[in-house]
């Protein structure tokens, strides 16, 4: 069974970069992602994230869980944004343009929905690029590119050793549920879920005990080692820019550059049809 959320080795020109050339094209696409709500923008990151993650060679179906995951909390936020501020998009775009009249407060207008798309439209330009951010990059390579740009190597560490952990956990959280129901503890799709979501608690103990165990053998190993004893360290997995790293460098400086010229052009962040 195939892990959720960690690094799959590939023979691509994202895998090729290193993990600073990623990490800052994950931050430059983001702020200009998260800056902008201007539809043509969106749509536009989207498809370019669309390709990258295309060209990286990584399938869809290794992403599935996280995708149905991250589709489920944007249902969910898309939920709260209408029942809290059902006129938000008239308030931005100034007009109104009545679909269905609901209930109280609540009216479906054109102006919300087009709100609201933006909205998913944001999380839809950065899901590709951040989950190829983290199933491309090597976490001993993406400690050394956080070391490489200023973060204390202990932190980076951290993180790379947090990244590492993720299918281990995994791991061992399949090997503690097949051994529950080796006693019979129901936890398949036979069972009710209220039952099985009981059930499921006969497996977070294990897995905490287990968990705590593993820190507890590499904190031990580090300290050994007399790891954190020195200032600053050498990365094994550090790697030279090359012309891909740069090129790739160019092009989010150039997306987030035009994401800012096309939103602010005409003092507005937002994309306005309804004019």
């Amino acid at each position: 069974m195939a892990t959720v959320l960690s690094y799959i080795e590939r023979n691509s020109v994202v895998h090729r970069l290193t993990g600073t050339t990623k990490l800052l094209f994950f931050l430059f696409w983001s702020i200009g992602a998260m800056v902008t709500y201007d539809t043509r923008v969106l749509v536009t990151m989207f498809g370019l994230g669309c390709f990258f993650f295309y060209i990286s060679k990584l399938k869809w179906k290794e992403i599935r869980f996280a995708l149905v995951f991250m589709f489920v909390l944007m249902a969910i936020n898309m939920v709260g944004i209408f029942i809290f501020s059902p006129e938000q998009g008239v308030v931005i775009y100034q007009s109104r343009h009545v679909l269905v009249d609901l209930f109280w407060r609540y009216t479906i207008t054109a102006e919300q929905l087009f709100y609201m798309f933006n909205f998913m439209m944001k999380y839809m330009a950065v899901i590709p690029v951040a989950l190829l951010f983290i199933m491309a990059t090597n976490p001993s390579e993406f400690a050394a590119s956080l070391a490489s740009i200023g973060v204390n190597y202990r932190i980076a560490y951290a993180v790379a050793i947090a990244l590492r952990y993720i299918p281990d956990v995994q791991k061992d959280f399949r090997e503690i549920s097949q051994a529950q129901q080796a006693r019979g503890i129901e936890l398949s799709r036979k069972d009710r879920f209220l039952d099985r979501l009981r059930n499921s608690s006969a497996i977070l103990f294990p897995l905490v005990l287990a968990s705590l165990h593993r820190i507890e053998v590499i904190s031990n190993a580090m300290e050994l080692r007399g790891f954190g004893k020195q200032r600053k360290r050498t990365w094994i997995v550090g790697r030279k820019f090359v012309r891909a790293d740069y090129l790739a460098m160019v092009l989010a400086v150039l997306v987030l550059v035009l994401s800012m010229i096309i939103t602010f052009y005409d003092g507005s962040r937002f994309y306005n049809p309804f004019l």
